[in-house]
């Protein structure tokens, strides 16, 4: 896989115009992330836009229902033709393999290649005291992490999105046909922002990360394109 693809860009903008724009800016970016602003505020109608540009889909909605909910959410998302689509793993095994044979039986029906359901490990902006005092949770955060990509794994999930810092473990466990996909990657020039937890776009790549999804560095710049190319050629020199 080219490098390039390798780099998912979210579309966090709050309606159709903004959308539009920045795609304009990002001409020569692959794969793009919708996510909920953006997907409450339009609809489906932002997909059919990203499909008619020819542009991968990462639908990152983070469904988290009790599993018959979460099928059926999963059963509508296949009918999208997008390529990745998540779920939070906290809605536990009988939600993951629900919404997993969801995706697979609604793709085979409508005759499309269903995505690939990716479960959100724990979000990347939770830090380790976050994860002890606030959310009650006592495991040390790369292993808590780890607990819920095997978890995904063992229920039939396709990968897990998890921080750049947790993913050689996961790699290292999970192995090669496990997908990992890493927000919270900052270049070395830009603000870490609220990533409590990044890495490097080439550092995550050298750890183990299929994908990296990287926003603000490249959305919020002055010149999104010349941000683009810097973060294309950190990650190949």
């Amino acid at each position: 896989m080219n490098v390039k693809e390798r780099i998912i860009v979210p579309l966090d903008v709050s309606d159709e115009d903004s959308a539009i724009a920045l795609l304009d800016k990002l001409e020569q970016v692959t794969f793009f992330k919708v996510g909920l602003e953006l997907f409450t505020s339009t609809g489906p109608k932002i997909l059919d836009l990203l499909k008619s540009r020819q542009k991968r889909i990462f639908l990152d909605l983070k469904f988290h229902d009790i599993p018959n909910t979460v099928a059926g959410a999963c059963r509508s998302a296949a009918r999208y033709g997008v390529d990745l689509l998540t779920i939070h793993a906290t809605c536990g095994t009988d939600a993951l393999k629900a919404a997993s044979e969801a995706v697979q039986e609604e793709a085979a029906k409508v005759n499309i290649k269903p995505p690939k359901l990716i479960a959100i490990a724990l979000l990347t902006s939770i830090s380790s005291r976050q994860l002890a005092f606030d959310l009650k949770i006592p495991l040390e955060l790369p292993e808590y992490a780890l607990a819920m990509a095997l978890m995904a794994q063992e229920t039939g999930l396709d990968g897990a999105v998890c921080s750049p810092q947790e993913v050689a473990q996961l790699r290292q466990t999970c192995k090669d046909d496990f997908l990992l996909v890493c927000p919270g990657v900052r270049p070395t020039w830009a603000d870490k922002g609220d990533q409590k937890r990044s890495l490097t776009p080439k550092q995550a790549i050298a750890s183990g990360a299929d994908y990296l999804v990287i926003g603000r560095p490249i959305t919020a710049a002055a010149d999104p394109q010349l941000a683009w190319s810097r973060t294309c050629e950190e990650l190949i020199n």
